[in-house]
């Protein structure tokens, strides 16, 4: 298991597919911002993190271009990292409320994070053939880790997982709709959808902390109910 995932994500973070992605990581990772300067940014795909033998997966778009791409780990260095390991601590699921660095002693507990796509893109904004150049990583993750829930972050990776699923035999038809609070069971797997903690969904109220919450008590409640 340890291997496998340490073989898929040695595959994410060599990845070379999308050459638009590719200058932009890099581009960004040698630019920086002024607030980084000093700092060596990881400008590679992001690998995913945590427990090997998660019951929650949580899926987010793609790393944030000096958050994530800076630091290389999900989720770390960013008003959005900020906002969900919060939420994961309060669930139970992370052993500290803050992410800033690989190296600050956060471990997630039966959970781990990762992302329909792997790169920092331009505006936030994946094209279509590059989510779909992605998947394959997505899709192999979730065979080896085998949640019992994921919670997918936002309409991309709600689609890109119902996707995953679909090609892996599911009847998931018609599509159903993301939305905050949707689950779905899929072959004895449940998919959740939860607002993406972005800081145009937190600064404006539309994700309030009550609501991660609710979200990730739901998981967690499902995943000891399976």
């Amino acid at each position: 298991m340890t291997d496998a995932l340490d073989a898929l994500n040695a595959d994410i973070v060599g990845c070379r597919r999308c050459p638009r992605l590719v200058d932009w990581r890099e581009r960004v990772a040698h630019e920086r911002r002024r607030a980084f300067a000093d700092e060596e940014y990881w400008g590679r795909p992001v690998p995913s993190f945590g427990d090997p033998r998660a019951a929650i997966a949580v899926v987010g778009l793609a790393p944030a271009a000096h958050g994530a791409n800076r630091t290389g780990r999900m989720f770390t260095g960013d008003r959005s990292a900020d906002v969900l390991v919060a939420a994961l601590h309060r669930a139970g699921l992370a052993t500290q409320p803050t992410s800033v660095a690989r190296d600050d002693g956060l471990t997630l507990v039966a959970s781990r994070m990762t992302a329909a796509v792997h790169c920092a893109p331009p505006g936030n904004r994946p094209t279509p053939d590059e989510r779909t150049a992605c998947r394959p990583y997505l899709a192999r993750e979730l065979d080896l880790v085998d949640p019992a829930v994921v919670v997918a972050l936002g309409a991309i990776a709600w689609d890109a997982l119902i996707v995953v699923f679909r090609h892996r035999g599911a009847h998931v038809r018609p599509k159903p709709r993301f939305a905050h609070g949707a689950e779905i069971n899929v072959d004895s797997r449940w998919l959740v959808g939860c607002y993406h903690p972005s800081q145009q969904n937190t600064f404006t109220g539309r994700l309030t902390p009550a609501m991660l919450d609710a979200v990730f008590a739901r998981a967690v409640a499902l995943a000891k109910s399976g």
